[in-house]
């Protein structure tokens, strides 16, 4: 008889650890931004004038040119009429060799404001359009 007391318990624990993570996941799934699988950025190149769209996954690099790019987390925050569209870029220049400076561009990006973290190369400028899954 003892013997059924503790499984009936232990179900009821199971039962009610269960109920707590599923909510708990729930609350955080609408507080937390969702991380996107896809960048869209521009790439102007200066010397030609020329100006290209192209889709990064997330966690993949890509290779534009002499520029390598790599998109590590993308965001759309979901506030009011205009949300931000947010990422974390690094980008390596191929042709450079100097080994101080590995990256040309190692931080957050935003799409509605591009000069807060501003991408300074001589021949390229780099902007973030949107993020999608």
């Amino acid at each position: 008889m003892l013997l059924k007391k503790n499984i009936k318990a232990g179900k009821l624990n199971f039962l009610v650890t269960v109920l707590i993570i599923f909510i708990t996941n729930n609350v955080l799934a609408d507080i937390l931004p969702k991380n996107e699988t896809t960048a869209e950025l521009s790439v102007l190149d200066k010397v030609s004038s020329k100006n290209s769209n192209v889709k990064i996954k997330v966690g993949e690099e890509f290779f534009f040119q002499n520029l390598s790019i790599k998109v590590l987390k993308c965001y759309n925050s979901e506030f009011d009429d205009d949300p931000e569209v947010i990422a974390y870029m690094q980008v390596k220049d191929t042709t450079m060799n100097n080994n101080n400076k590995v990256f040309v561009f190692n931080d957050w990006t935003f799409a509605s404001s591009p000069s807060i973290r501003p991408f300074d190369h001589p021949v390229y400028d780099v902007w973030l359009k949107k993020c999608y899954s």
